[in-house]
């Protein structure tokens, strides 16, 4: 006799599970290729400070090529897994403008130009840079001039550097050129003196290491200035000498710049604020 009882519905929750655990795996093989890529080939890296204009603004957002100066711990994000040591190392070349991490406990990436490599002697005398014993040409040339905007108000540019005319505010600040030995050359801005940036002793570079300045020469924390741990009482605090392991990566090429005046809930305001003139811009 046949049987006529109703048929059972096909139960859909191994195919629901098996759904879930292919989306599962999918995020993670994903996560571990931009992980991958993030710690050998391509990081970003947004620009918080003033320290290195005139090159770079707040607001910008650039790519760091990571394979530059070889790989070790800080290489990888958040510097996980803490791996010893330093694989495929080199040394940058003085003028490189370079991502690291600093030191101390509250340890951070940051954004400087090497200056002084291992072995090399570093001063300054009444503003002007010596390195290895010969002054640095410093040529003036044009102020460097930037309008006044949400992410670089009165805050970051002095009262007295700030002009007023029928178009806003614009902020102008003495601008220089320095030329390395070899040719090498950048901008510098220099407001005024400042006994502790401006004279200095003399720095000798300890191997493994690098002499890091900002481009913004008064309002730079960079190797002028020992870092928190090395600080005595009453120093002003800088990075003091980076470690080559800890030198992440070579600025490479902007890919976006805005000027702080976007709201995240409107979207065209991502595009009035963004500087376009700024995409694309390189380092030598």
């Amino acid at each position: 006799m046949a049987d006529t009882s109703p048929a059972k519905p096909a139960s859909t929750a191994p195919k629901a599970r098996s759904e879930t655990s292919e989306t599962i795996r999918f995020l993670l093989k994903l996560a571990f290729v931009v992980w991958l890529f993030r710690s050998f080939v391509l990081a970003p890296f947004s620009i918080p400070s003033e320290s290195m204009l005139p090159r770079l603004l707040i607001g910008d957002y650039l790519f760091v090529s990571k394979w530059n100066y070889g790989y070790s711990r800080w290489s990888m994000p958040f510097g996980f897994p803490p791996v010893p040591g330093r694989l495929l190392g080199g040394v940058p070349e003085r003028g490189d403008t370079v991502v690291f991490r600093s030191k101390g406990e509250d340890h951070h990436d940051v954004i400087k130009r090497v200056i002084g490599l291992p072995g090399d002697t570093i001063q300054m005398r009444r503003g002007q840079l010596i390195l290895n014993g010969q002054a640095i040409p410093k040529q003036r040339i044009a102020d460097f001039a930037v309008p006044l905007s949400p992410n670089f108000t009165t805050r970051e540019c002095d009262a007295e550097f700030v002009q007023t005319n029928g178009e806003g505010a614009t902020c102008r600040i003495p601008r220089f050129r320095e030329t390395l030995p070899g040719g090498r050359s950048y901008e510098v801005l220099d407001q005024r003196y400042i006994p502790d940036a401006d004279d200095t002793g003399v720095y000798t570079v300890p191997a493994g290491n690098v002499f890091l300045m900002g481009d913004n020469r008064d309002d730079s924390a960079d190797s002028r200035f020992p870092s928190t741990e090395e600080a005595l009482p009453g120093q002003v605090q800088g990075m003091g000498f980076i470690p080559l392991d800890r030198v992440q990566g070579k600025a490479m090429i902007i890919f976006w710049s805005t000027d702080g005046s976007a709201n995240w809930l409107l979207p065209w305001t991502w595009f009035t604020a963004a500087r376009w003139d700024r995409l694309g811009g390189g380092f030598d």
